[in-house]
């Protein structure tokens, strides 16, 4: 009797346990193959000068908290430069918002750095500064060097993912192809399976050839018909994007030119990804 008790204890336990085995394995499946959210943004930000005149980092960080980003591209970033008062612009801007940052500068201005930064809510695994191609500035042409910082995270999904912010050249057209060759060269190569966003100001319209050539080896994250991100007042034409490449990884779920027209004299330019392992 005592056996016979024992066997059916356990088989009682065995009907049990067997379905709510099969419901665990099922829901860890199906989490498993949910995919991962991403919302990315990208932002110039005018060396924190907004269209009153007056620098705002403040304000700036607010737009960006609005948002609630995983991934900032910052573009036209002040660091100890006299005429935004010294201050370190990215440093600020990642204390206000809670994402670390990493600064990458293209020249010096005015006893400070100038240049381009990102903001991450993720562990940041490497940070490479890169020089872009450009035209040296003359007495008759005031240019700006020009550059990309690529950080790679550990992503939503525990996997490597690279972010680039970069801003090409305003006033010289054959600078802005030379960048945009540059940037397919360093970071769209064929041995560079890594998901990338590349996210900044390019200075070119949807259908000029610098745009062209970047779509060569990346796909644009756009509305259609994209709407103008600058001036932020009144804006005329779309000269702010976010691309990618590893396109299976990828999926576009929204994207939106920001409702925001004071803090900056462009308008952020917002895109939400799903992410999947495959």
């Amino acid at each position: 009797m005592r056996l016979q008790h024992k066997r059916s204890l356990a088989d009682s336990i065995r009907r049990l346990v067997t379905p709510l085995l099969l419901v665990g394995l099922f829901v860890t499946a199906s989490a498993a193959d949910e995919p991962v959210k991403l919302r990315v943004l990208c932002y110039n930000i005018h060396y924190g000068q907004g269209m009153d005149g007056v620098y705002d980092i403040e304000r700036l960080a607010a737009v960006i908290n609005r948002s609630k980003p995983d991934l900032v591209a910052l573009q036209e970033v002040d660091v100890g430069v006299k005429r935004s008062g010294r201050i370190h612009e990215a440093q600020l801007l990642g204390e206000l918002t809670g994402l670390t940052v990493h600064f990458g500068p293209t020249q010096h201005y005015e006893g400070g750095l100038f240049g381009n930064a990102v903001l991450t809510r993720f562990p940041v695994i490497d940070v490479l500064i890169q020089p872009l191609p450009y035209t040296e500035s003359t007495p008759e042409l005031v240019t700006y060097p020009r550059a990309a910082i690529a950080v790679t995270v550990r992503g939503p999904n525990d996997k490597p993912l690279r972010f680039i912010s970069t801003h090409f050249q305003h006033n010289v057209p054959e600078d802005r192809v030379a960048e945009a060759k540059a940037i397919n060269s360093l970071f769209a190569g064929t041995d560079t399976a890594i998901p990338t966003i590349l996210a900044g100001d390019m200075n070119a319209t949807p259908d000029a050839e610098p745009i062209q050539i970047l779509l060569e080896q990346w796909t644009n994250a756009t509305d259609n018909p994209p709407a103008p991100s600058a001036p932020s007042i009144n804006p005329k034409s779309r000269i702010d994007y976010i691309f990618y490449r590893a396109a299976p990884h990828f999926r576009v779920t929204n994207v939106a030119v920001l409702d925001e027209a004071m803090a900056s004299d462009h308008r952020p330019v917002q895109v939400d990804f799903e992410i999947t392992s495959e």
